[in-house]
């Protein structure tokens, strides 16, 4: 059975020498956050992880989820594991200290998230939407739904969910049918279907808390007609506690094809109370601040199931004997040589090594920038964090899912036949991860999201903001006595990426068609050049130890070693998507729907 190891000595690496995540949590007065708290949490999550949530992963996928009479049970161990998990405070690490949170920083939770997620992503489901309601709540509600909601969301004594699409409507959420009609006592009946819901019934916890998009009677058409809603499975008593039920019912859940034991669920609202959340008809509004967070979690699945793949994949190449290398035996003991020392296997394993670091490199700068919006107590430096952030989600989702993909179907390519069978776990890694790039707003949306609402949208502001920064770093260090070259390299790319966006927003004011066609590869494009600037942080890094005369000489190595196939085997291929673009909108609109 697959084995998950937190990868500790990356982590510490990023945390500690890339990002210094000590100085940051100084900076911003979360003095708790000590290097030695930081480092015993790490530690405990890494058991958690590894020894309570990874053996689930396999038994929940063939036993998946069941439903009976509108009640859905998880797989066997899954109730057990999240008791375990509340009792032990993840839940409630990065939750406000007046609900009963810990206070911790988001970004010491996204180290933890990654751990969890990585075991089981199917279980990490469960609490991961909590955090994004909880979020929605504490941003939008009132003082008294924030008291009652967030102080059991906060622990994960209830858990919260996310109701947005609709049978008809998909990602068009201006096209919903569900209704809130407004009571006299304050409330609304809520009536509608929602699908694709994840974790939207379940035996976990004590309650359910959703989030419910519907449209007053009054409502204007389109999206400016929606308003949010809390919506609970048990409606809170007197006191606050678990009451009587609601009239909402599980109508099924769905027979998928990856994350089995994470119930998606059709969800039926027959004249439920509701409670409006924020103003009336600013619903999208509200519901963006759990989107944005769904967005980056799903973006770190593509790195999840990664790394997953990649520790099994390494461990079988390493095992594994099938031919004599090219150069001669290097097991002369053996009957065979093991498949890691072929030139093939050993581009796999690269490409899932350079983009699960790089990957994780991103995800933790952007755990820095949430931090950066939530703690800083100067407004420009909160606004900066929070459009870059806005700047880049739509990469960290769709870029990080693209390439979580692909490293996962080369994990499968590693194993071989052997992939292709349950046992190994690879082919679940592969169908658990190909969600990732559908959900939370397709890649395609999310792609649109980038080029042109964040980049064009903004006449370039956000992406100028980003681009400067790589512009400084590679300016002073365009004379690296070692890396040099690479930071040529991607002062060019830099200067392209500019470049290109005014060539798409010049064809765009002549035709809108060219943003859409040119948007995914615009994302792709954008995607390998961070990654090439976080790749040369790391590298900066790992050079300076070196010189210092590190004990660690290997680890360093490896980095510079990894960086630099990043850059000569993989960072090629962003040139390929600028071809790709200047094609233009011609080659993809020519066809009428009839010659398909």
């Amino acid at each position: 059975m697959p084995t998950y190891n937190a990868p500790l000595r990356d982590m510490r690496f990023l945390i500690d020498e890339v990002f210094d995540f000590a100085a940051g949590y100084e900076a911003f007065g979360l003095t708790d956050a000590s290097p030695d708290l930081v480092s015993a949490i790490m530690e405990e999550g890494a058991r958690f992880a590894g020894e309570v949530l990874a053996p689930l992963n396999r038994t929940g996928d063939e036993e998946g989820c069941t439903i009976e009479n509108g009640e859905v049970t998880t797989p066997k161990g899954f109730k057990e594991a999240y008791q375990q998990y509340v009792e032990n405070g993840w839940g409630s690490m990065t939750g406000p200290l007046e609900y009963g949170g810990q206070g911790l920083p988001a970004s010491l939770g996204l180290v933890i998230s990654e751990m969890i997620a990585s075991a089981n992503y199917a279980w990490s489901m469960y609490p991961g939407l909590s955090h994004g309601c909880a979020a929605a709540i504490r941003a939008h509600g009132t003082q008294e739904q924030k008291d009652l909601y967030l102080s059991k969301l906060t622990p994960g004594t209830w858990t919260g969910t996310m109701c947005l699409t609709e049978p008809h409507c998909g990602t068009d959420l201006g096209l919903i049918k569900a209704r809130a009609v407004p009571q006299a006592d304050g409330t609304y009946k809520v009536t509608g279907t929602k699908i694709f819901i994840s974790c939207g019934e379940h035996d976990m916890a004590e309650n359910i808390v959703h989030l419910v998009l519907a449209k007053l009677p009054d409502a204007p058409a389109g999206t400016k007609g929606i308003s949010l809603f809390i919506v609970p499975k048990f409606l809170p008593d007197a006191s606050g506690e678990k009451g009587e039920r609601n009239s909402l019912v599980c109508g099924s859940i769905e027979h998928k094809m990856g994350i089995k034991a994470s119930a998606t669920c059709v969800m039926n609202f027959d004249d439920a109370t509701g409670f409006l959340i924020g103003e009336a008809n600013k619903g999208l509004n509200c519901m963006f601040t759990m989107m944005n967070h769904a967005r980056l979690g799903t973006g770190m699945q593509g790195l999840c199931h990664g790394e997953a793949s990649y520790q099994s994949a390494v461990e079988y190449a390493r095992d594994r004997l099938q031919m004599r290398s090219l150069s001669g035996a290097v097991a002369p003991d053996k009957p065979a040589d093991p498949i890691i020392v072929h030139p093939d296997v050993r581009r796999m394993l690269l490409t899932m090594k350079a983009f699960n670091e790089g990957n994780r490199a991103l995800s933790y700068y952007t755990a820095q920038l949430l931090d950066k919006a939530h703690y800083s107590t100067d407004e420009a430096s909160r606004a900066d964090a929070e459009n870059q952030l806005a700047f880049l989600t739509p990469i960290c989702k769709a870029f990080m899912t693209e390439t979580g993909l692909e490293v996962t179907n080369l994990g499968m390519q590693v194993f071989g036949g052997h992939g292709y069978i349950r046992e190994w776990g690879q082919e679940q890694q592969v169908r658990d991860c190909r969600i990732s790039l559908i959900y939370e707003g397709t890649n395609g949306i999310q792609a649109l999201d980038l080029l042109g609402r964040k980049v064009l949208g903004s006449q370039g502001k956000m992406l100028m903001a980003f681009t400067k920064q790589v512009h400084g770093f590679c300016k002073a260090n365009d004379a690296h006595p070692t890396l040099g070259e690479y930071f040529k390299k991607l002062a060019a790319l830099n200067v392209q990426w500019g470049e290109l966006t005014t060539r798409i927003g010049m064809k765009a004011m002549q035709n809108r068609e060219e943003v859409g066609a040119a948007s995914l590869d615009y994302l792709m494009f954008s995607g390998y050049v961070t990654l090439a600037f976080f790749w040369l942080k790391m590298a900066v890094r790992a050079q300076e130890q070196l010189d210092a005369g590190t004990s660690e000489k290997d680890f360093y190595l490896t980095k510079l070693a990894t960086q630099e196939f990043y850059f000569k085997r993989l960072l090629p291929r962003a040139q390929a998507h600028v071809e790709a673009i200047e094609a233009g909108a011609d080659t993809l609109m020519k066809l009428t729907a009839e010659q398909f």
